[in-house]
């Protein structure tokens, strides 16, 4: 039996895409994983269990500190992990005979102008040092795996992609949880609202269509994003119907993929691309940048494009709302493709890393 902790302080600070990962992840291990022996590491400032399956410790360690390192090895060392997994991929200096990280993505030495300069101080201190601490390397997507690999020279053999997965909640309309104050029909984003999810283009592709639905955008305000918040705000004041929503909450995410007349990704960069498969499993026609891991996750189940293609762009978004047997065929085709992700499959791989490296 291999004793594993998993680094889940993240979950109690802020939503998104890794503290998505991480719950989705430990409730699926507890599930299906009755062999090995699990202890959750979760913040002190957490105020709820992710599962009530798993035992959880409370860490004083907050995540992100510059001290983190050396403070979390301290409190980690008095559980005797065989492996400790750091789900926001900065391992502990020492605390476990085995360390297994996870990298999204690389976005902050990709796109450096896409982040604020503290985060990319941040984050590019620790990356080299974190791939080579590692023990092993858990990479949610093929794309990730090759920037690790061609920016890093992260070697083949250290690396196992683990994609991400879909709940069921998203294929099964009877559990969906309304939300009140949306239109009838819409076009809809959603993610964190910053410069690499490449808004621009999708206001300036809205600004040509004649008469669209309105555009709901689903998502907080993250970094450098000022400037694109001022052009939405000129285009709402001179008529344009864009609605900013950052109060949807994690229950009525199906609901509001479900009632969306497309889901309009145009990143330039994703790690994996979470959205694009639940929109897919809701049966919205999803399109997207043909960029990073995009088409890896979205495959022959929505329509991509070049995310700095403002024309295309109009092209598609009319499609999407014009064409009655293109939707139905690509509904049929996003909802086949969603079902191969799943996350029963994706705590199998992390499984079977643990059990080989501990």
């Amino acid at each position: 039996m291999t004793h594993i902790g998993i680094d889940a302080r993240l979950t109690a600070y802020r939503p998104g895409g890794i503290s998505t990962y991480t719950r989705r992840l430990i409730e699926a291990l507890s599930q299906t994983d009755h062999d090995n022996r699990y202890t959750i590491l979760q913040s002190r400032k957490a105020t709820s269990a992710i599962t009530a399956r798993l035992p959880e410790r409370h860490l004083w360690t907050p995540p992100h500190h510059r001290w983190e390192r050396v403070a979390l090895s301290i409190e980690i060392s008095r559980f005797k992990l065989d492996v400790f997994h750091s789900t926001d991929f900065i391992p502990a200096r020492w605390g476990a005979r085995r360390q297994v990280i996870t990298v999204h993505d690389l976005a902050f030495l990709l796109l450096p102008e896409h982040k604020d300069r503290a985060a990319s101080r941040y984050y590019n201190d620790q990356i080299a040092w974190a791939v080579a601490r590692a023990d092993h390397i858990l990479s949610v997507s093929e794309a990730t795996r090759d920037d690790l690999m061609r920016l890093l020279d992260v070697p083949a053999h250290k690396i196992t992609v683990q994609p991400h997965g879909v709940e069921p909640r998203f294929f099964d309309a009877a559990e969906d949880v309304a939300v009140d104050g949306l239109p009838p029909v819409y076009l809809l984003y959603v993610g964190t609202l910053e410069p690499r999810k490449n808004i621009d283009t999708l206001l300036s592709a809205y600004q040509r269509l004649t008469a669209p639905p309105p555009l709901v955008l689903a998502g907080r305000i993250g970094w450098l994003f000022d400037a694109t918040l001022h052009r939405i705000k000129a285009l709402q004041a001179d008529g344009h119907a864009i609605i900013h929503r950052d109060d949807i909450t994690d229950a009525q995410l199906p609901a509001l993929y479900r009632g969306a007349a497309a889901l309009l990704l145009p990143s330039h960069y994703e790690g994996f691309g979470l959205t694009a498969l639940e929109g897919m499993a809701c049966g919205v026609p999803v399109i997207a940048g043909d960029t990073s891991s995009l088409p890896e996750v979205v495959g022959d189940g929505g329509l991509l494009l070049p995310p700095d293609d403002v024309s295309d762009w109009v092209d598609g978004i009319r499609q999407a709302l014009d064409d009655s047997g293109w939707r139905a065929a690509v509904i049929e085709r996003g909802l086949r493709r969603a079902r191969q992700f799943t996350w029963a499959n994706s705590a199998q791989i992390a499984r079977s890393v643990y059990e080989n490296i501990s």
